[in-house]
């Protein structure tokens, strides 16, 4: 039982990370991470509500949705556990860091459309997840998706005092970057 959890988690933090295996999330992971302190916040925020999600949505598509053989409104229930939960984590951080809610600006409410989270929502019951199952893959989902942010926003930070080309400066060394990430985590590809 231990052995699979852990390979569950170490498979959504590493071999199929959301946004360097899936391209998911990639609106936060280029909007967000030019300051280490931004992407942290982000990622523990997307952790937070892919955790509570995976943790809601088992209930609801196991006792209502497949209960009572409601199948069309799987997308509709996840969309609404998502929503409420990030104006929960919203409201949070307005009262208790309104700096750090002003430097995540509009990318916190955006944590809503963030698809990474509306495919770990459908994904649990493709997999046919267990209740813990899918909570551990929930908090490695968002612990894959921090450490990514964590990456992405020291390599930008040390990319601002390095000597890029004029024509590499921005958007393309910040493309080129996550390509390079994205390979890099190729490599875990088969562990699990």
């Amino acid at each position: 039982m231990a052995g699979r959890l852990i390979l569950i988690f170490l498979g959504a933090v590493l071999v199929n990370n959301f946004v360097l295996r899936y391209f998911l999330g990639i609106c936060p992971f280029l909007g967000v991470t030019g300051k280490v302190e931004s992407g942290v916040a982000m990622g523990f925020a997307t952790t937070f509500v892919m955790t509570i999600t995976a943790a809601v949505v088992w209930p609801v598509n196991m006792y209502i949705i497949q209960g009572l053989n409601l199948p069309f409104l799987e997308y509709v229930s996840d969309i609404l556990i998502i929503a409420s939960l990030v104006q929960l984590i919203e409201m949070f951080i307005k009262k208790t860091n309104p700096a750090l809610y002003r430097s995540l600006g509009i990318y916190l409410p955006l944590i809503t459309t963030n698809c990474s989270i509306l495919f770990l929502a459908l994904f649990i019951p493709l997999r046919e997840y267990t209740f813990i199952d899918s909570i551990i893959f929930g908090f490695g989902a968002g612990m894959g998706f921090t450490f990514v942010l964590l990456l992405m926003s020291a390599i930008r930070e040390e990319l601002d005092f390095a000597e890029v080309p004029r024509s590499l400066r921005g958007a393309p060394v910040t493309l080129i970057t996550a390509g390079l990430l994205a390979l890099a985590f190729m490599g875990f590809t088969g562990l699990i």
